[in-house]
């Protein structure tokens, strides 16, 4: 199809930071924008941005942004002729472009049946052989009976990979380093490829040893014509979630960057793609690289390419789908200094990067480095999408200058009422490995816990600080010169300051096994401070409510629950009464006991999903479950009692 598509009104079928990414670009253009939302996304930033809004559903994606009859039936109700699927599931779902084209609306995206041929992995692959791309050895077949996958397996030689073939986001993929560990590997990922895509057939690959993860962006029109926009390199990861992207690469050459480019260009055109996509590679330690998958979208980590190319992706693609030819050739793209991007996630990297949904209380970005982000004081994390919340991106000249500005810019973000991995970014841009280039996939995995350690780093004068300036402050005449004893709690550890609060802003700390603290608040500007810290003034940010409160200090934020008016916490509290509790807010993926089951402690019982992740919930005691009180889909909050266990 090579005649012009034009179209007046773009609505973008997707939510928070992605929809309103798009509308920048699309209103720039002259552009009328629509957003469509959730029931608990009404009061979104994205819905405020819009020219118009309509409602899609309810709150889990299944019933509203991944509905594809009601973003249609929207696009009909606010006349909307051109559906941009923003980088989510939905922009890898075949059937959208087809409800498209079937509703005469036109489809920012490749069509049926590119993102078809290229959402089934092992599909992919086979087309990506033909085309000349190197392919990771591996299995692929129809047949997916387990003993069939061990043998594939054997073949192949451990460690592999099991991944859904229809998956993304590192959902249903699993890295099985025995054969002893396969058939349980292969049943999880079965089952959480099932959950999530209503499809459980699984690929197997060799896995390469701590490779780098590296990805080119192309870009295709009609005419074929196509270039490509470079690399990004989006090594670390956790859990096969991407943490940090940056482009160049620092372990791509010129000469490396051509063939890759090269390679991708030729499958593009080897399969008639039309739009934004990117392939996916593994890059081994001698520099062979290998075709992993093709994602036919935009993708999160866009930004970094746009920096170092000054293109916008957002709007070469709305020209393409408007059937105009790209506006240059491959000789056209070049690059200048060096981009980093950083996901800043609503989690707790303390426990286990447990997601964490409720308010964010406070946010202030750094202004000096670029934030895509749907937030403000106040807005309401829901428990229902995925925990990203903002994309933290700088530039520099050189790759130092860009890791820099990002380690600058995070002392300076603030982002409290929930927790973030805002800490845990900074640690990595600074740990040596990150800091010279070197890190692979296998970074956070080899550096976690000592990058986890760092967190703890201070904890205690924290503390301190904290119970100061909930006490102290100038014309406060509240606690003039009496001992005020505090407890609060981070993590297994409790601190438990008694503070001197005196007329003048000046506070004496003092905490078992610490030497005390003295300093003075000089200034209060709502949560901000100015304190002197022994003779040396710093600033310092405040949050407190009821059962929690926020200092950070020198960057680095420390979140606190505050026990000062609770009860001494008992044994049964803590969860040796038989009582298993949720430990987030989230949905019931699976109840694996039933009433009268006898279990033994430490056993797996209850599944919740949150955020896009699965997290299980095990009996600390052994005993007789007396009651289960929860089932399948449920949606639980945070301390919702699901199983209640006699123990023996």
């Amino acid at each position: 199809m090579t005649r012009p598509t034009p179209f007046k009104k773009l609505l973008v079928a997707n939510r928070g930071e992605i929809a309103i990414r798009v509308m920048r670009t699309a209103r720039a253009m002259g552009y009328g924008t629509v957003a469509v939302y959730s029931e608990p996304d009404a009061q979104a930033e994205h819905v405020r941005m819009a020219d118009e809004a309509a409602g899609i559903g309810g709150a889990a994606p299944s019933e509203s942004y991944l509905r594809i009859d009601a973003i249609i039936e929207a696009a009909r109700k606010t006349g909307a002729d051109a559906i941009h699927p923003g980088y989510g599931f939905l922009a890898e779902n075949e059937a959208l472009p087809a409800a498209c084209e079937e509703a005469g609306i036109v489809f920012v995206g490749p069509g049926a049946e590119a993102i078809r041929s290229m959402g089934d992995k092992a599909g992919a692959k086979a087309l990506m052989r033909n085309a000349g791309v190197p392919c990771v050895p591996g299995y692929q077949g129809d047949d997916q009976g387990a003993d069939r996958l061990l043998e594939e397996a054997r073949r192949i030689g451990f460690p592999v990979m099991i991944k859904a073939t229809a998956g993304g986001g590192g959902r249903g993929m699993r890295l099985v380093e025995s054969e002893a560990a396969f058939a349980g590997a292969l049943k999880s990922a079965k089952s959480e490829a099932r959950g999530a895509f209503g499809n459980d057939v699984v690929l197997l690959e060799k896995a390469i040893a701590n490779p780098r993860h590296v990805e080119i962006q192309i870009m295709a029109d009609r005419y074929g014509n196509a270039i490509h926009c470079g690399e990004r390199d989006c090594s670390v990861q956790r859990r096969h979630q991407k943490v940090i992207e940056e482009a160049p690469s620092p372990a791509v050459t010129p000469e490396l960057r051509a063939r890759m480019g090269q390679a991708s260009i030729d499958a593009v055109r080897a399969i008639g793609y039309v739009g934004a996509g990117t392939f996916e590679y593994l890059l081994d330690a001698e520099g062979n690289f290998y075709f992993m998958e093709m994602n036919t979208r935009l993708q999160v980590e866009h930004p970094v390419t746009e920096m170092i190319t000054g293109l916008d992706l957002v709007e070469l693609q709305l020209r393409v789908a408007a059937g105009e030819e790209l506006p240059l050739r491959q000789e056209d793209v070049t690059f200048s200094g060096h981009a980093i991007e950083l996901r800043l996630c609503a989690e707790d990297p303390a426990a286990g990067f447990m997601p964490q949904s409720g308010t964010l209380a406070l946010w202030e970005p750094a202004s000096f480095i670029r934030v895509d982000h749907a937030l403000r004081n106040g807005v309401e994390v829901p428990p229902h999408y995925d925990s990203m919340i903002a994309k933290l991106v700088a530039h520099g000249t050189s790759r130092d200058d860009a890791r820099r500005k990002l380690v600058a810019a995070l002392e300076q973000t603030v982002a409290m009422g929930l927790r973030t991995n805002k800490d845990f970014l900074r640690d990595c841009l600074m740990h040596p490995v990150f800091a010279e280039g070197r890190a692979t996939t296998a970074f956070i995995g080899d550096h976690g816990e000592a990058l986890l350690d760092l967190s703890t780093a201070g904890e205690a004068r924290a503390a301190m600080i904290a119970a100061a300036l909930l006490r102290a402050g100038p014309g406060n005449r509240l606690t003039h010169g009496y001992h005020t004893p505090l407890r609060f709690k981070l993590g297994e550890t409790e601190y438990q300051p008694r503070v001197q609060a005196f007329r003048d802003g000046a506070c004496h700390v003092e905490m078992p096994d610490h030497p005390p603290l003295d300093l003075t608040v000089k200034e209060v500007d709502g949560p901000h401070r100015v304190v002197d810290i022994e003779g040396a003034s710093r600033k310092a940010t405040l949050w407190s409510k009821e059962g929690g409160v926020s200092v950070q200090i020198g960057g680095r934020c420390h979140d606190f629950e505050d026990l000062t008016y609770r009860p001494l916490v008992t044994a049964a509290a803590a969860g040796g009464d038989g009582k298993v509790r949720a430990s987030m807010n989230g949905n019931v993926v699976s109840v694996d006991v039933a009433v009268g089951d006898v279990i033994e402690a430490g056993q797996k019982l209850v599944v919740v999903e949150a955020m896009k992740m699965e997290h299980s919930h095990s009996s600390g005691v052994a005993g007789t479950v007396t009651a289960v009180n929860v089932e399948t889909g449920m949606q639980v909050s945070t301390h919702t009692v699901l199983v209640e266990i006699d123990a023996a």
